[in-house]
């Protein structure tokens, strides 16, 4: 099939996913009132039966999706480069990479504290709004509570500085790296290998170049048997998210939701439309382009486990080169957390609004730092936003009891919102793909 028909095809992958989007949230909201008796209640057991399937089909379809995410990033990352000439540019891809990164996040973070700090979702007529204050109290002693002791305690070993993030880059032994999906340190060592073979002299031993592009090959096609099942997992994944959020506590957090999720819009919306323009690429073009990808991240809220998507979509409907594809987008997925960044921003400045901590401007600059930083050092570790979020607030002065208490209230509602930040650090990926191949003068279908 040539390329041209692949992306003919792939633009009608849109609708069985949208509609599959779309009866997931329907039949989740019909559950939510199962899920959340009026009395207080336990949730009848037929109902944590269904949750129970909906979820062992969509765990299937993503470890589906993480079973390739190894061999399909290294073989991409090594054919990628193996197959130059010469390295003659490809540091300055990389330091473009991490420019991009960074600023990107900054910018993100920014746009998050202006947000939270113009809107004020935890005040209420200047004070802190007293129904949330309450509902934090309760949330100390609940299960949530609980959980967030149990990420306290994870947050201890989270990369918290530069120099971490740049220990955790060199694995001591790469298959376990590749066993742990330690991506960072997986793309390490495939640029070294990659860039080692096309430095051996009389060039890239041609059996081995062959190698991992046939294994490319591969990779990919069992990567497209995985994704015919999408829309069933994302029916599957949506129902759980939407079943399990708490309308009573949703009602009181209204104002938070919005504001993230004004945030994350503005940034996605306002902000990455412009740097797409500045590259000379078309916003609208790209935006249809990635419709697989963005579905995929919405769905599954794990920037790693649409790594497939997002390549095939960046190769095959912006066509950018698997020279930067291969490099940009697996380590974005990885360190490119804009949209985890402005988020961690928002939760922290509006827990203090609800706990009455004035942060001055000096500590919401820390808060930024820090967002920028973190955002990037734990993204490895599970529940990486909300560790990230931990650290924060150890570092603007938050008790232990206030930090319980604010993450506890905010786990409630954290699936949706995580399916929201994860899509924009996807996008804010592909962007990135767009801008250094255009600045590398490839010619894309944007």
């Amino acid at each position: 099939m040539s390329q041209h028909a692949a992306s003919k095809k792939s633009h009608g992958n849109h609708w069985p996913i949208v509609v599959a989007l779309i009866a997931g949230v329907l039949v989740g909201v019909i559950l939510q009132p199962y899920a959340h008796p009026a009395g207080g209640g336990e949730a009848p057991g037929w109902l944590t039966q269904m949750l129970e399937i909906f979820r062992f089909v969509s765990d299937l379809f993503l470890r589906g999706l993480k079973m390739v995410i190894v061999p399909l990033v290294v073989a991409s990352i090594i054919s990628g480069i193996a197959g130059l000439k010469s390295l003659e540019g490809f540091a300055r891809m990389g330091l473009k990479t991490w420019a991009y990164y960074i600023l990107g996040s900054l910018v993100a973070v920014c746009v998050g504290l202006f947000m939270v700090n113009t809107i004020k979702p935890g005040l209420v007529e200047g004070k802190p709004n007293p129904t949330l204050k309450a509902a934090m109290d309760s949330a100390l002693n609940s299960k949530s509570g609980a959980e967030v002791g149990n990420l306290m305690k994870n947050a201890s070993g989270g990369a918290s500085s530069l120099l971490d993030i740049v220990r955790r880059m060199i694995p001591t032994n790469v298959i376990e790296a590749c066993a742990k999906g330690d991506l960072l340190a997986i793309i390490f060592f495939s640029i070294l290998f990659a860039v080692a073979m096309v430095l051996v002299p009389g060039g890239p031993p041609t059996a081995l170049r062959d190698l991992f592009n046939q294994l490319a090959d591969v990779m990919t096609l069992i990567t497209t048997w995985v994704m015919k099942f999408t829309p069933l997992a994302v029916f599957c994944l949506v129902i759980p998210a939407i079943a399990e959020v708490g309308l009573g506590i949703l009602q009181n957090l209204v104002p938070y939701v919005l504001t993230v999720v004004g945030a994350l819009v503005l940034y996605t919306f306002g902000i990455l439309p412009l740097v797409l323009k500045a590259a000379g690429a078309s916003p609208r073009k790209h935006f249809r382009n990635m419709g697989d990808s963005m579905l995929m991240a919405f769905s599954t809220a794990s920037s790693t486990a649409t790594i497939p998507v997002t390549m095939r979509c960046v190769m095959e409907e912006a066509k950018v080169s698997e020279r930067v594809c291969s490099f940009v987008i697996p380590l974005g997925a990885t360190v490119n957390m804009n949209g985890t960044a402005l988020y961690e921003c928002v939760v922290v400045v509006f827990a203090a609004q609800v706990l009455g901590i004035d942060l001055s401007l000096s500590q919401q600059f820390i808060v930024v730092l820090l967002a920028l930083v973190s955002s990037i050092g734990v993204a490895g570790i599970p529940a990486a936003s909300l560790v990230a979020i931990i650290i924060i607030m150890q570092n603007a002065g938050f008790s232990e009891d206030q930090i319980k208490a604010s993450l506890g209230l905010i786990l409630t509602i954290d699936r949706p919102l995580d399916m929201a930040r994860t899509t924009v650090n996807v996008f804010g990926d592909t962007v990135g793909a767009v801008v250094i191949a255009k600045s590398e003068g490839e010619k894309l279908d944007e």
